[in-house]
């Protein structure tokens, strides 16, 4: 189903720049006046969609061309087609991201696993670069980790001590 102009009318803002009389960039180009009447150049075939692409509300149709290397699966693709349910303007589409993209990296990990493969998280993180270029920064991310762990660890340890039954 083609979407038209009218389709997005209800977004505020949408169309604020199709005046050209409200063009900032008037006296910055040359104008031939073709611009006004549509596209000033020939769109290019639109790439055949066999699986599964998120875009945006806010944009009536698909990019020419498309990333679909790895389509949405998952929990992360779950949360991915939420966040495509709303505006680029909202944080309950960049916040969703954001965490599919932490989940993509725990399920990456357990499909790995799954494999039979043992990922190499030291090699992967870059930590052999940041040991031979930048060791002081290594060494800080790794104490830090190392706290909130033993932080964590001193946490749960303390309640443990104090839920435990008294034999009498």
């Amino acid at each position: 189903m083609k979407k038209t102009a009218q389709d997005f009318a209800h977004i505020p803002g949408w169309g604020i720049d199709a005046d050209p009389k409200n063009d900032p960039t008037y006296p910055n180009r040359h104008r031939t006046g073709e611009e006004h009447d549509g596209r000033s150049w020939q769109r290019p075939t639109q790439q055949v969609l066999d699986r599964e692409v998120l875009h945006s509300i806010e944009r009536p149709d698909y990019t020419a061309v498309v990333g679909n290397s790895v389509p949405p699966s998952g929990l992360s693709g779950m949360i991915r087609r939420f966040a495509f349910k709303y505006s680029e303007n909202s944080y309950l589409h960049w916040l969703p991201l954001v965490m599919a993209d932490k989940v993509n990296v725990v399920e990456g990990l357990l499909d790995d696993l799954a494999h039979g493969t043992v990922p190499n998280i030291w090699a992967e993180k870059g930590y052999n670069s940041e040991w031979k270029h930048d060791k002081k920064s290594l060494f800080i991310k790794l104490g830090t980790v190392a706290a909130l762990t033993a932080g964590v660890v001193y946490l749960v340890a303390s309640n443990n001590k104090g839920s435990k039954p008294k034999r009498g």
